[in-house]
């Protein structure tokens, strides 16, 4: 039974407490002064209204009902905020107060939401693994002395590109910058790296990666009704789990071996995530399971979300042949025909900055931020926030309202050479992808890196073009949709000598 006929049963079988449940449900809503939103079904309020593209269906409803909504979703009353003055209010005005997730029932897999920084509240524990990424693998530091790693990753890069330009074979852009940031994470947390571009083991962790990603992100009935936990009608806590146990084998083999060999005394020198991890863990101060979902988080996020932003800027700049010029001009005035790109200069590449803001913008890697929580009422102008609601900021809405961005849906990275002073790192809520306030994303400065170097990668030395006579026009631009959002049609290009 798929996800709207059981929707259609179950609205049936409960028909008969309709008009109870409405009079109470509208009662509620007077009185907790909650902002507008559309009426709600009896029982199973506003999911039909979700649709197979939720970030998409619910920027249309705020047109009508405005940027910050209110939405019944079965049992769950949700607010949708998709403006950069309500996020403001809600991110930095009661940052604290709004500073809890809204956990889905497929993060409750193997306890994931009790234990993963990404999930847990903003408390001692959770400050902890936020100063030991931080300190271990995001501080300037951290990064400066990493950046052989990443120069080597890059390098590999440009030989594959170099070799399928030389063979005059196309490839999947998705995949090559996906097999990058996977080797990078892997290599950055565990000294190794876990695929070959165009490996059978590539397809499988990028399934693996993906499927963690889809499953959280998906609509689920679970979510809307707790009391179908147990039943997981949808499969998707079953699924979940599949995906996650994947992962958490790999990374217990790992530690396992690092623990043996410390045990025997004869552990390789190593400096990676996983080292420091077992330190603090030696130390008595994180646990085991702290370790196993700390990388995971790492892992999943740093993998899918930079690997997409690239796919996305690369689509549009196939569809905009002279934008892509021009960063290719701007490289070699830069670091010259033969170079390297040194990530000190990344600051002087005022048009790839533009780019990749204009990427952000268009098509940012997680639509609706990671849900959060209000832990009290939050009153905003006149309506009131109620404590427990879920709150999504929609910021792929947010990011294509007219009324702040002339020319929304167009790609348009000049816009922010005029505004250069408009950024993403928190402070300018008109473009926040990686969030802001205290759950902003920990890994925004290894992101920030890693896409402008990938880029610069793969356009300052290749000019490329659509294969089988395909037009840019022509394009698919479909979104595939889970907790990140992704191209539903890979891009594929041939690598030519420009």
């Amino acid at each position: 039974m798929d996800f709207i006929t059981f929707l259609l049963v179950l609205s049936s079988i409960l028909w008969t407490c309709a008009v109870y449940l409405t009079s109470k449900s509208s009662k509620t809503r007077k009185s907790a002064r909650l902002p507008p939103g559309p009426n709600p079904w009896p029982i199973i309020g506003n999911i039909l209204e979700l649709g197979p593209k939720p970030h998409q269906s619910l920027a249309k409803l705020s047109r009508k009902h405005g940027p910050l909504m209110s939405l019944k979703l079965g049992s769950i009353t949700t607010v949708v905020v998709s403006s950069p003055e309500f996020a403001k209010t809600i991110l930095q005005t009661h940052d604290l107060a709004c500073s809890s997730r809204s956990i889905p029932h497929a993060i409750e897999v193997l306890n994931h939401d009790k234990i993963s920084m990404a999930w847990i509240p903003a408390n001692s524990k959770w400050r902890k693994l936020r100063r030991i990424c931080k300190e271990q693998m995001f501080s300037v530091s951290s990064l400066d002395a990493s950046q052989g790693l990443r120069k080597e990753k890059l390098q590999k890069l440009h030989e594959y590109v170099s070799g399928c330009c030389k063979a005059g074979q196309a490839l999947n852009i998705g995949e090559a910058a996906f097999t990058t940031t996977l080797n990078l994470m892997s290599a950055t947390l565990f000294s190794v790296e876990f695929a070959q571009f165009g490996s059978d083991s590539l397809q499988e962790m990028k399934d693996v990666v993906w499927g963690v990603m889809k499953y959280v992100g998906m609509p689920n009935l679970a979510d809307y009704f707790p009391i179908l936990k147990r039943a997981d009608p949808q499969g998707i806590f079953r699924q979940s789990k599949f995906y996650f146990e994947r992962l958490l084998e790999i990374f217990d083999r790992i530690i396992d071996e690092r623990l043996e060999s410390r045990a025997s005394g004869v552990s390789e020198e190593k400096k990676d995530m996983v080292e420091a991890l077992l330190d603090f863990y030696q130390r008595d101060e994180i646990s085991r399971d702290d370790i196993n979902h700390l990388l995971l988080n790492l892992f999943v996020a740093g993998t899918d979300t930079t690997a997409g932003t690239v796919e996305w800027a690369m689509t549009e700049l196939i569809r905009h042949p002279k934008k892509m010029s021009r960063i290719r001009d701007e490289l070699r005035d830069i670091i010259g025909e033969n170079g390297q790109l040194q990530e000190s200069e990344i600051s002087r590449l005022p048009y790839l900055h533009a780019v990749v803001k204009e990427t952000f913008r268009l098509h940012p890697a997680a639509p609706f931020l990671v849900p959060h929580k209000a832990e009290a009422d939050v009153e905003i102008d006149c309506y009131v926030v109620p404590k427990n609601a879920k709150i999504l900021v929609n910021v792929w809405a947010s990011g294509r309202d007219p009324n702040i961005w002339p020319d929304a849906d167009l790609f348009m990275p000049e816009r922010f050479l005029d505004h250069n002073e408009i950024d993403y790192r928190g402070n300018d809520f008109e473009l926040i992808p990686f969030g802001a306030g205290r759950r902003i994303c920990p890994g925004l400065p290894l992101a920030h890196r890693m896409v402008h170097l990938m880029l610069a990668t793969l356009i300052r030395d290749f000019g490329w073009k659509l294969g089988n006579g395909q037009k840019a026009e022509e394009l698919d631009m479909s979104e595939k949709f889970g907790l990140s959002l992704q191209k539903a049609i890979p891009l594929n290009l041939l690598p030519m000598k420009p």
